[in-house]
């Protein structure tokens, strides 16, 4: 195979995500917010979903010695909890967390481009992190093959059942699916990858492979702005300066909590949930814990200003 092979394949796979990202159920902040406003859990099932997908196919790629053990670990400290909180409070201050944002851009959404350049430069933070610890082969590896083989034949059935399969497979919920699988497929091209990873190592200028790196990030938001034109969202929208300030500020406080996880929310979710890593399962509850602790203050001010209107 062609040294470009692996390559190529990698910067396809980050298009068509972010084309998923941009249709699919993938914000946190979204997720907390409707199970607290609507009590409905359709996007965090989503994202569960996906986060199954993930260790499903990185099991089975394991079992067939297609992959070793995917990622460096991470010790779970009180880092972990300040850096869930600060993850946490700055996609609330931004509005949507780091695969939110994605979704946002690809919409025409352009105040969100801060975002990602808020978080490098929250990454530029002379931090202290945590030692990386070598990765475990993941552990329970039949088990989640087996949940994720149900998983898969519940979809094929539902697909092959469906008057459309294309339009079928595009709901917003089955998209995220297609995020989970198209990680993987980058994940064996070029090895373990996140968008906030590839920022945080150009912070840092300490990734060998920062080029691929920052293309995929490049397809990654390229495949997003794709899927908002075909699907008629991209429209010309005037960027107010305090939208532009909520996202910088938003990106650089999520910045700044991934460099002492370390990592963002969508490696944590895409890679340390699936991968059954302590210190990611931490920093996620935390995080979705700051998140719903901020929506639920801003529910009450509301109602607070409401009785005092009326």
């Amino acid at each position: 195979m062609p040294a470009s092979t692996p390559i190529a394949i990698a910067l396809v796979a980050a298009a068509v995500m972010g084309m998923a990202i941009q249709r699919g159920a993938t914000c946190m902040v979204a997720a907390v917010d409707e199970a607290i406003v609507r009590r409905r859990y359709r996007r965090a099932a989503a994202l569960a979903e996906a986060a199954v997908w993930v260790g499903g196919l990185v099991a089975f790629a394991q079992m067939f010695g297609v992959m070793r053990a995917p990622t460096d670990s991470y010790p779970l400290g009180a880092l972990t909890i300040v850096g869930g909180m600060l993850l946490g409070l700055g996609a609330w201050i931004n509005g949507a967390c780091v695969f939110g944002a994605v979704a946002r851009i690809g919409s025409g959404q352009w105040a969100y481009v801060a975002t990602p350049i808020g978080f490098y430069l929250g990454c530029l933070t002379p931090l202290p992190g945590p030692d990386a610890m070598p990765g475990k082969p993941l552990p329970y590896a039949i088990l989640l093959v087996a949940l994720f083989g149900l998983f898969l034949v519940w979809r094929l059935v539902e697909a092959a059942r469906a008057p459309d399969a294309f339009s079928h497979l595009w709901h917003p919920h089955r998209a995220t699916l297609l995020i989970a699988i198209t990680f993987v497929i980058a994940m064996l091209a070029v090895g373990p990858w996140a968008y906030t990873d590839a920022l945080a190592a150009a912070a840092h200028g300490r990734d060998a492979q920062l080029g691929v790196r920052g293309g995929m990030v490049a397809a990654l938001l390229g495949g997003a702005i794709l899927g908002g034109l075909i699907d008629g969202k991209i429209r010309w929208q005037p960027i107010r300066a305090a939208a532009l300030l909520r996202s910088l500020t938003g990106g650089a406080v999520m910045g700044l909590g991934g460099m002492i996880v370390p990592g963002g929310n969508d490696g944590l979710i895409m890679v340390g949930l699936p991968l059954l890593r302590p210190y990611a399962w931490a920093a996620v509850t935390v995080m979705t814990g700051t998140i719903a602790g901020a929506i639920g203050l801003e529910l009450a001010g509301k109602r607070a200003g409401a009785v005092v209107i009326g």
